[in-house]
């Protein structure tokens, strides 16, 4: 890692056995992806009460190049009220390592390819000087993309009427193509 691990404790007795945990579990992290820039951990301890039991909140904070922010949280409460804490870091650790290796296979584009070769889109308009388009489904519907969306960097390959294949999203704005894959016909 290029600069420490942060933890915050609050509300929580600060053990060995729990900064250990942390320590493993972020070794495993780095072990996945060395390039994470910044990792804040915050464990907290929200309430005690005999009925409600004792949850804990565990928030994780990182930060991998080139400025993708990973934030995980779970609460003992979101389960069940009497998880341990080191349960609860458990379950934010394995979750931080699903996110971050599907964030990796998004950089590298080795995203899940369909057995499907047909185009279901086809680009009608591309602004280079914006890197950004709009491809147009079979069905007529415009869509949004940009070109950190097309897939194994082919941007400027793009010409209006080529066959695409693509994963949308539905943002404040509309629909956006997050996945813009070129079909070869």
């Amino acid at each position: 890692m290029q600069c420490p691990i942060e933890v915050n404790f609050r509300n929580v007795r600060k053990t060995n056995d729990i900064e250990n945990l942390i320590d493993e579990k972020m070794a495993k992290l780095e072990r996945i992806c060395g390039r994470i820039v910044s990792c804040r951990v915050t464990v907290e301890k929200t309430n005690h009460h005999q009925r409600t039991g004792s949850p804990f909140c565990v928030c994780l904070d990182m930060i991998v190049p080139p400025g993708h922010e990973l934030i995980v949280k779970h609460k003992s409460t979101e389960g069940n009220l009497h998880d341990s804490l080191s349960n609860v870091l458990r379950e934010v650790f394995n979750s931080a390592a699903r996110q971050l290796k599907e964030l990796l296979q998004r950089q590298r584009g080795k995203m899940k390819r369909h057995n499907q070769k047909r185009p279901t889109a086809f680009v009608s308009k591309v602004f280079p000087e914006r890197n950004n388009g709009f491809i147009k489904t079979v069905n007529g519907h415009e869509v949004f993309f940009h070109k950190n969306n097309v897939l194994n960097g082919d941007f400027n390959r793009l010409e209006i009427g080529m066959g695409v294949r693509f994963v949308a999203e539905l943002d404040e704005k509309g629909p956006r193509a997050t996945t813009v894959e070129i079909i070869e016909t």
